[in-house]
This record gives C-alpha cells, structure tokens and sequence, in this order.
C-alpha cells in the first residue's frame, strides 16, 4: 500500500467515523420535521437492542433510505418501490442474515439492516475512495491532483447520502472500479463491475458511453500503429479485425451493462402485469397504508394497471413520471428556486470543468478526441494534470449528467448524483485548490514529485500530510477560490447531517 493511499483511506476512515457520530447527535439534539414521506408501519415486534439502534443509528434510515431498508425487509410490495434498484437492499439483507445474524437475539431485522448500512456503506466508501484515487492516478497521471481529488472526496457535499442507507457508495465504488479496470484494458472485468452498477441505479446504463468510447480510442491506436508497420493485405486484414474486435467488443459489453436493468424491469412487469399475489397474503398493516396513500400492490384478482399496456411496458419510467412527476423541464417553477440554488455549487463545477476543458482544447473536443491534433503529440503520451485528452470522455460524461439532471430529474438530486456518479467534480475542484491556493505551492505545471510532507523527529520522512487538513487552520488566509471550495464542500458535509437525519428538506 503506497503512503497516498495509506493517507486517503485514514481520513476517509476519519470522516466516516465523524459523519456516524453526528448524525446520532443531530438526530438526538433536533426534532424531526413532520415530512410527507415514505414512513411504513412497523409490523415486527422490538427486540432488547432496537431502540438502542434506532436512537444510534436512526437518522440513516430517513427519506428515501426508508425505500431500501422497506425493500431489504419485506421485497418489493408496492409498486413506486421499483424506482430503486435491488441491489443495495440484497446487500442489505444479506449482512443482516450472515455477519450479524449473531444479534437476531437481541435485534429484529430492522435493527440489524440500520447496522448494516453503517458497516456496508461505510466499507463500501472506502472502497469508493480507493478506486477513485486509482482512476485519478491512471488518468490524470499526475500523483498530486489525484490525493488531492480523492481528498475532496472523503469530504464529498453528497456526504450524507453516502453514510445514510442509499445506494450512492455503493454506485461510486462500482463505477470507479469499473472505470479503472476499464483503462487498465481489462475490458471483460470492467463491463462486469459496471453491469453490477446498473444492478445499483438507473444511471449505471450511461456508463455504456465509456465502453463504446475507450474501445474505439484503442482501435483508432491500433489502426495507426498498423498503418506504420503492416503492408499490403495484411494491412487490410489488421484493419478489418480491429473494426470487427471494436464492434463485438461494444455489443456484447453494452449487453452484458444493461441486462440488470431490464431483467429488473422484466421482474416488475411480471409483479404487476401478471401478478401471482392475493391481497390476503399482504400484512394488514402495509395494505391499510397502500389504501391510505394510494399505493398499487399486486393482486391477481384485480386488473392490471394500465402501463402494462404500452409498447415498451416499462416500470421505472411510469413511476418517474407518476409518483415522482420527473419530466423535461417539469421541475422549472418559480417554488423550486431555492433547490435550483442548493444544486447550483454542483452545477457551477461541472460547467466550469466542461468550460476550461475546452478553452485548453479546443481541437481535440471538436475532433472528439480521437485522434492527435498535433504530429508531436500522441494520445498515448498526454501532458498530466486536469486538461490531458483522457480526461475528455470524463468531461463530456459530466456534461451529460449534469444536462439531464438539471433539465429532467428532481434538481435537489443534483449534488448526489453528479459526486457518486463521476470524479469530474473533485478532479475540477482539486485543480483550482492547486492552480490557486499560494499555500498549496503550486506550479503551473503538473510535477507528481512535488508534494506536502511532514517529518518525524529524527528527520525520516513520513505519511504525506493531508492537505486538507494543512489548510483548514490557515482558511481566514488561504485565496478566495480554496474559501469558496473548502466552504462548500465542509458546509454541505455537515449541513446534509443535520437536515437529512431530521426529515429536513435535504433529500
């Protein structure tokens, strides 16, 4: 283990630890807000141990944590709970009935899943932040701007989202693994991680943009190397095989990315569609709440609902579109104003990362960066830092997420959905800190060997000091640029605590 990973897994250890401990303050200390969300009756009696747990652990399991941990706990019995995919609440249950079934004695299976989320999502963000610093690091090759990024990202505005029982860790460590193993030429391995992503959420089906991008980066590298040393037919057969490997390669990766999703899709059209589910057989207590808040169950005495009777009979999107009203444009109302402006720091990153992006590439994006615009430069070869070519089809997956989440989903979602779903964000912001920050001693170009360090007594050197940590004490000095990105990130780290754990608009 190399001394920055040594580093960024001690602080991740430290803020996960610190964001437990919080949210059990904050939701001891403020009383919860009487939202109008998703709160099941509880039908299992309590054991000696559940309101030990509950008071410790409770504020993980508010909003839509309160989803998983139903569906961990009794399947999928109403149909809006299809909108969240079922792989964190199999791993849920599955912690429940294995490592901890020890406690079945003294905690019902709610209060052994309220365990597992903090030990899962806590173990699962450390593998996140692991896997991030090896994507920085092979992407940005530039060591400095990749302990930085992962960093920031211990210290992640989607902070509470990645502790509470959602699925944001989760996705993260896919998807950063699945992206690294992607680089690194491991295709088979990297289409698995991201097939299982898809098992996590909806937007795992994006990272398909990838398969099809970096396969064909290296087909195109390929063919020039081909073109300089192969003659005659056997040039022509190279050429022929690459294009055939890319196109397999696609077809069978986009495939293999996108069968959870329908298979899950496939599960609920047979749940609704052609139920084998009697009313009789669904605890009165949930059925009287279904009736309640105009819940669908399954029953197979009753019709089907009508979007069984689309073309493409597709659950997710009809629920989108009926429970949660997500539409183009929909959420453009003057009464959202104030979630357009707590999505805004996410969104003003992600413009920005786009913006300077271009501005210092201006050729490479136009010719989508697949090939050289220079004779003297090759992609293989890319000058480090934030600006070098591999970074172009992080920047434009950024782009994407951002477009769609700002003009068709719920804005508020923005800041978790942007930081569990690509590095942009922290590479973009790691960037300005070293471009900025005098304190950081920053060059104007990348130099991995330059970096913070503490030593011990005897003058050996040590653990690379936390830069993070090295700034704070100095923040009322530090440039209006590392005030502006240490602010955010620290103040939506706690601010999401204490709203969040208290059914507070933090969602």
């Amino acid at each position: 283990m190399t001394m920055d990973v040594r580093a960024v897994l001690e602080f991740a250890t430290v803020t996960r630890g610190l964001s437990l401990f919080l949210q059990a303050v904050f939701n001891a200390v403020i009383p919860d807000h009487d939202a109008d969300a998703f709160r099941p009756p509880r039908t299992e009696e309590p054991l000696y141990l559940d309101s030990a747990v509950e008071w410790l652990l409770g504020g993980l399991s508010h909003w839509d944590a309160e989803h998983f941990l139903f569906i961990a706990e009794r399947g999928y019995l109403y149909e809006h709970n299809f909108a969240f995919f079922p792989l964190f609440p199999i791993i849920l249950r599955g912690l429940a009935e294995t490592l901890l079934w020890p406690l079945s004695s003294w905690l019902s299976v709610r209060g052994r899943l309220l365990v597992a989320v903090a030990l899962g999502n806590s173990a699962l963000f450390l593998l996140s932040v692991v896997a991030l610093y090896a994507l920085s690091r092979i992407v940005l090759q530039d060591r400095r701007l990749a302990l930085l990024s992962s960093l920031l990202y211990c210290i992640t505005p989607a902070n509470v989202f990645m502790t509470a029982g959602y699925s944001e860790s989760l996705f993260a460590a896919l998807t950063f693994g699945g992206l690294f193993l992607l680089e690194k030429g491991f295709t088979f391995r990297a289409c698995l991680a991201l097939s299982i992503a898809t098992a996590a959420r909806s937007n795992g089906l994006v990272n398909i943009g990838f398969l099809l991008y970096l396969p064909s980066l290296h087909a195109i590298s390929q063919i020039r190397v081909y073109r300089t040393t192969t003659k005659g037919h056997s040039k022509v057969f190279h050429y022929i095989w690459a294009i055939i490997r890319l196109l397999l390669t696609s077809l069978l990766g986009t495939a293999i990315i996108a069968l959870p999703f329908f298979a899950f899709q496939y599960y609920g059209y047979r749940t609704f569609c052609t139920p084998s589910v009697s009313l009789e057989r669904i605890p009165p207590a949930l059925l009287s709440l279904a009736e309640l808040k105009g819940y669908r169950v399954p029953d197979e005495n009753g019709p089907p609902p009508l979007w069984c009777m689309r073309p493409l009979p597709l659950l997710y999107s009809h629920i989108q579109d009926v429970y949660w009203d997500v539409g183009f444009l929909r959420y453009f109302e003057l009464k959202q104003i104030p979630n357009f402006i707590l999505a805004l720091p996410m969104a003003t990153l992600g413009i920005m990362a786009a913006y300077a992006y271009f501005q210092a590439n201006p050729e490479l994006c136009l010719r989508l960066g697949l090939w050289e615009t220079d004779a003297n430069k090759r992609l293989d070869k890319p000058t480090p830092g934030l600006f070098n070519p591999r970074v172009f089809v992080y920047v434009v997956h950024s782009t994407v997420l951002l477009a769609f989440g700002t003009l068709c989903m719920h804005v508020q979602v923005l800041t978790r959905f942007m930081a569990s779903s690509t590095p942009v964000p922290f590479w973009i912001s790691a960037h300005l800190l070293l471009l900025n920050e005098p304190l950081l001693h920053r060059r104007k170009t990348s130099n991995p060997n330059v970096q913070l360090q503490t030593h011990s007594r005897n003058g050996c050197k040590h653990t690379p000091q936390n830069p993070i940590i090295a700034l704070l004490p100095h923040f009322k000095t530090c440039s209006p640029t590392t005030q502006s990105v240490l602010g955010y990130f620290l103040s939506y780290w706690v601010l999401g605590l204490a709203l969040h754990c208290n059914f507070l608009p933090w969602t």
